[in-house]
């Protein structure tokens, strides 16, 4: 099947995509941070079944190709990245489509499935959290600078980006998600699990060194019938 790679204008950024499959069902694949469809969903573009689903991996702004701009980090970016998900599919003419987000893209996309309910057909996110503790602040602090991470995850993102890109880009995100641990409860989304109507399935890697096992069972409890 052929893969359709191409940027499109959305919310007055243009957004780099790669689409492949004619299946009826519509799935957004969303990137960890930092991440681009290609460096964290080469597999699942390459074999997931065509016949069944239309598969689309972006690039939220900032991140991969879809640079200018630069990514920055407002308080909401998580809430500015579900709309651009959102409105990216709305502009590639899917009614309703699936979410499958992993880290960052989890928490995108649960934002995403309660905020645009009769949109999200599916949901299945991993890696992900909807707050941020002061233990989890310390395991971010141990990221926070890229010299350090192994040549394995390194490599391909240094190769996107550029050492001084990558490394500012690091720093920054290290803060913005940290700030949420000043507020009382920590909360991303916590307030928004509740409005999940959609069937939802969360994994979890028992050792995420990144994102603590709790984060999933807590998900999992506040959003009624998931698994």
């Amino acid at each position: 099947t052929s893969m359709t790679s191409a940027k499109i204008q959305v919310n007055g950024v243009h957004l780099h995509y790669q689409l492949t499959g004619e299946g009826s069902h519509a799935v957004l694949l969303l990137p960890g941070m930092l991440g681009s469809g290609q460096t964290d969903f080469g597999p699942q573009l390459k074999s997931m079944n065509t016949q069944i689903f239309t598969i689309v991996a972006w690039d939220p702004r900032g991140y991969g190709q879809s640079i200018p701009p630069s990514r920055d980090f407002p308080p909401d970016f998580f809430e500015r990245d579900a709309k651009d998900a959102v409105d990216l599919m709305q502009a590639l003419k899917f009614k309703k489509f699936s979410l499958l987000g992993w880290s960052d893209g989890g928490i995108t996309a649960l934002i995403a499935a309660a905020k645009y309910p009769t949109l999200i057909h599916k949901l299945v996110v991993w890696g992900a959290n909807a707050s941020v503790t002061q233990e989890d602040v310390r395991i971010y602090n141990g990221i926070r600078d890229v010299s350090k991470w192994s040549e394995k995850v390194k490599k391909p993102l240094e190769e996107m980006y550029g050492h001084k890109y990558f490394a500012k880009t690091c720093e920054a995100w290290v803060d913005a998600i940290s700030r949420f641990a000043e507020k009382s409860d920590g909360s991303i989304c916590q307030q928004l699990l509740p409005d999940i109507k959609c069937p939802t399935f969360i994994i979890h890697g028992e050792k995420d060194p990144l994102v603590p096992q709790a984060h999933a069972e807590y998900i999992h409890k506040h959003i009624k019938g998931s698994r």
